[in-house]
Formats: structure tokens, C-alpha cells, sequence
């Protein structure tokens, strides 16, 4: 009777080895990985470099006529011009200030409105109809009727801003709100709160980080209502230089303004989003 042959011991393989408390192996381009701070910084340059070479490449090699679009050195060229010898960052301050009035101006209305919507089915029953109505309605539309009700001055660019962020604000708002968790409402029922308590102590503390990421979201959505403003019947800011650009065929400078808008934009939604993390830093734990 033969011996029994002991059976090969085979080496695990490395996944194998690995326990239940060992590290996760980092996978790269997986969905939903992560990547960390450094690696999310130097992907967002190289896209921006990688952009400019492109359009280098077209333009300095004369593939696309100057007329139709400027190279990098030119628009560099005109931008320099616009801020020594036209006065540009007067026609900044106030494309700045026109987006910060008409913006708060409607948040100070349409978040108490977007609260109160979402906290009392009622309101909400009386206002959503309106309100989603003038939501699809084009900023840009009201612009003749402004010109008439508040001529050409400062207020008709403030208007059509506040129109085209009122109505936003307000829906996100009551969404957000409306929202909230029914076990956090019964729980403070349970422990005597009434019903203004409940609003103020927990739909609105819950609804809070929310609410900041939509007036960060529709800000942006400001900057494209300001420019469409002052292209019509406008003597300062960004969207007038632009228009007078553009009669002139000036691409160097109106690429340099769209730029301008958009580092302005950059900034301000940075600027927002740290101002919500340090309010709300126990939001944005994981």
C-alpha cells in the first residue's frame, strides 16, 4: 500500500495575504477613488497648460486668422493695454459691484421666502407655481422692461441679476429645507419643542451647509446675467468693454475680459467654499 503524497503547499497570492486589518491597496483611475490635494492641483494646471499649447499652436503657427481669434501673446499684449492706458480695472470694480448687489439683494429675499416654503406646505403650495414659473424665464427678457421701469443706469443692471437669482434661490432653498429628517422632527416634538423651535433649532441648522453651497452655486450663475446686463446700454464694466472690443475686432481683448470674468468667478467660488467649510466644518467631516 503506497504512502500517502502530501499535497503541494502553494504560496498565497498577495491579495491573498492580506488580511482584514491590512491597508487597501490605492487603485489608480478606479471609480470614485480619490486622489489626494497635490495630484488634484497638478492635473487642474496641466489641463490649463495643455489648453494654452493648443491654442498656441493654431494661432502663432497660422492656422487661425488673428481676426477670427488672438494668440496667448496677444491677448497678454491687449490685457496689459487695457489696464495701463483704458482704465480696466474701473469697468472690473463695477461689473464686481453690480454682481454683489444684485446677489445679495436677492439672497436677503429669497432665502427667509425658500425657508419659509419648505418649513409650511402651505406657503409652498402658494408660491411654487410662481416661483417655478419665473425660474425658466431668461434674465436677458426682462432687459427691455428694465430699460423702461429703471432706465439705463445702475438699478436696471442690479435688476437683472436679482431676477436671474431670486427665483433659483428660492426653490434650492425650500428643497433643501423641505428636506430635512422626520426622526430629528418627532425627536424634537418628543422632547417639547414647538413649532418655531423647530424651524429655527433644527430645519434650518440642518439646512444650513446646504443653503451656502446653493448661494455659492447660483453666484456663479450671476456672473452670466451681469454680462448679458451690460452689453446693453452700458458705459462700464467687463461686458461693455467686450461689445466695444468686438466692434473694433479686437479678439485679444475680448478673450482677455472673458478670462478676466472667469478668474474673477475662480476666486470668489474658492473664497465661498472655504467661508462654508469654516462655518460649516462638521458638515464636511467623513
Amino acid at each position: 500500500m503506497s504512502a500517502v503524497q502530501p499535497l503541494p503547499v502553494t504560496e498565497p497570492k498577495p491579495e491573498q495575504k492580506a488580511g482584514p486589518h491590512a491597508p487597501a491597496r490605492r487603485r489608480s483611475l478606479a471609480p470614485l477613488e480619490p486622489v489626494s490635494s497635490s495630484a488634484r492641483w497638478m492635473l487642474g494646471l496641466a489641463f490649463f497648460v495643455v489648453f494654452v499649447a493648443v491654442w498656441a499652436f493654431f494661432t502663432l503657427g497660422g492656422f487661425v486668422s488673428p481676426t477670427f481669434l488672438a494668440s496667448p501673446v496677444t491677448m497678454v499684449k491687449e490685457g496689459w493695454l487695457l489696464f495701463t492706458e483704458y482704465g480696466f480695472i474701473k469697468d472690473i470694480g463695477m461689473t464686481i459691484w453690480r454682481v454683489v448687489g444684485g446677489f445679495i439683494l436677492a439672497a436677503i429675499i429669497a432665502v427667509p421666502l425658500g425657508i419659509a416654503m419648505g418649513a409650511y406646505k402651505g406657503i409652498e403650495a402658494f408660491f411654487e407655481p410662481f416661483v417655478s414659473f419665473c425660474r425658466y424665464l431668461p434674465a436677458s427678457a426682462f432687459i427691455p422692461l428694465l430699460i423702461l421701469w429703471a432706465g439705463i443706469g445702475e438699478a436696471q443692471k442690479i435688476l437683472v441679476i436679482f431676477i436671474g437669482s431670486v427665483f433659483q434661490i428660492t426653490l434650492m432653498v425650500a428643497v433643501t429645507v423641505g428636506g430635512a429628517r422626520r426622526d430629528l422632527v418627532e425627536a424634537a416634538y418628543t422632547l417639547g419643542a414647538g413649532h418655531k423651535g423647530i424651524v429655527t433649532r433644527v430645519l434650518i441648522p440642518g439646512a444650513a451647509p446646504e443653503i451656502a453651497e446653493t448661494l455659492r452655486l447660483v453666484l456663479g450663475w450671476a456672473w452670466t446675467y451681469v454680462i448679458v446686463a451690460e452689453l446693453i446700454g452700458s458705459s462700464s464694466g467687463i461686458g461693455h468693454m467686450i461689445t466695444d472690443s468686438q466692434s473694433l475686432l479686437n479678439t485679444g481683448q475680448i478673450i482677455f475680459g472673458i478670462i478676466i470674468i472667469g478668474l474673477i468667478g475662480l476666486v470668489s467660488d474658492f473664497a465661498f467654499k472655504a467661508l462654508n467649510h469654516r462655518l460649516f466644518a462638521w458638515s464636511f467631516v467623513r
